[in-house]
This record gives C-alpha cells, sequence and structure tokens, in this order.
C-alpha cells in the first residue's frame, strides 16, 4: 500500500537558486548512482574509491552508505521486508534532495527489492543510474570480515539477504560492474568512463 502524505496546509516553495545554476557553479551535473548487490559485493568500497576520485577531480560529492544511515535517519527500523522498503523510501526522497543540491551522490545500500529501486528511478528520473556490483554469494562470504553470512546460516541473523531473505537483481542497470573479478581500480574506470559518456562531466586539460 502506498504511503499518503500525512503533511497539511503545505505549498512547494519554488527557490531562485535552481539545479541548473548549481551545475554551473559546480562545472558538473548532479546524478545518483545508486549502487545495488549482495552483502560483501563491494558497494560502499566501491562508492567511497569513486568518490574520493570525483573529489581529487574537484567535484561536489556524497556518499550515503547503509550502515551509516542506520546510525541516525533509520534508526529506528530492523531488518524486515516491510522496514527494508521504509529504509529504501527515505533514501529515495534523501538521495533526491542531495540531487537538487547539485551533487554527485554516491548510495551503497542491498536495496532487495527491484519495486523499491524502482521507485527511486521514477523519483529522480533520467538522473537515476543503477549501478549492479554483481559478486557471488561465495565471494561474498570469503569477504565476510564481520561474520554475517556465517551467523545467518547458523540462524543467529534473520531475514539476511542471499540466505534467507530474497535478492532481485537489476533487469536492465545502466552499468554491471563484475565486483568478484575486477579490481576496484578497474570499476572505478568504468564508471567514470560511463559518467563522461553521459556528460556528467567533462575531463579536466592536464
Amino acid at each position: 500500500m502506498e504511503n499518503k502524505p500525512k503533511s497539511s496546509n503545505t505549498v512547494w516553495h519554488h527557490a531562485t537558486v535552481t539545479r541548473q545554476r548549481r551545475a554551473e557553479l559546480n562545472s558538473h551535473q548532479s546524478v545518483l548512482l545508486w549502487f545495488t548487490g549482495l552483502s560483501g559485493a563491494g558497494k560502499s568500497t566501491l562508492a567511497h574509491a569513486l568518490e574520493e576520485r570525483l573529489y581529487q577531480m574537484g567535484y561536489h560529492t556524497f556518499v550515503l552508505d547503509g550502515d551509516n544511515v542506520r546510525h541516525g535517519l533509520s534508526g529506528d527500523l530492523g531488518f524486515s521486508n516491510e522496514d527494508r522498503v521504509e529504509n529504501i523510501r527515505r533514501i529515495n526522497e534523501l538521495a533526491k534532495l542531495f540531487v537538487e543540491a547539485g551533487v554527485i551522490v554516491l548510495t551503497a545500500f542491498i536495496s532487495p527489492f527491484r519495486s523499491d529501486r524502482d521507485k527511486g528511478r521514477s523519483l529522480v528520473g533520467e538522473d537515476f543510474i543503477e549501478v549492479y556490483c554483481k559478486c557471488s554469494v561465495t565471494t561474498c562470504e570469503q569477504r565476510d570480515v564481520k561474520g554475517l553470512y556465517r551467523r545467518a546460516r547458523a540462524g543467529e541473523i534473520k531475514d539476511f539477504t542471499g540466505i534467507s531473505s530474497p535478492y532481485e537483481p537489476p533487469l536492465h542497470p545502466e552499468l554491471s560492474i563484475d565486483s568478484d573479478n575486477d579490481s576496484i581500480d578497474q570499476c572505478v574506470e568504468q564508471i567514470l568512463q560511463y559518467l563522461i559518456q553521459r556528460g556528467i562531466y567533462k575531463p579536466k586539460q592536464q
């Protein structure tokens, strides 16, 4: 069931500083890079590595990390299907604000359900770039320094994506990254080239 707005007597205020003016000031377009994949697929590592490269080039960026968000904005939510849906709904709305603010925003969430990612795409539009970090469960388990997969297989963690809760891979992502076999640097370069092709930023002359 769709959540109906409970706010009333509100009017949208149109600011004079527009997204396009921010893009001109920043020398780049704003966009939402939505990293999705299993736990351990490299979403956070890749998002932060990409942000570092973009930051070094002088661009305005921000990473919304799954664990970090659950320390604050979604600190009241668990990991049931309903809470996962609400978590991603909040992130979609927050990410949209960052895009309007002129930022290249990178999100690193498992976001296991296609319908929730599709809602983000509908909200942000053509500036929603789905980046699928494709990685096998076997490799994800090998990388699992937190021991989450082991605990999930032992039944200590309920509703764990890929073990006791489903993950629905993207059907038509803008980018499919082979984080199972490619290095972080290779993955970052692939995304940077895509952003250039999309006209999000232009390589600066050396």
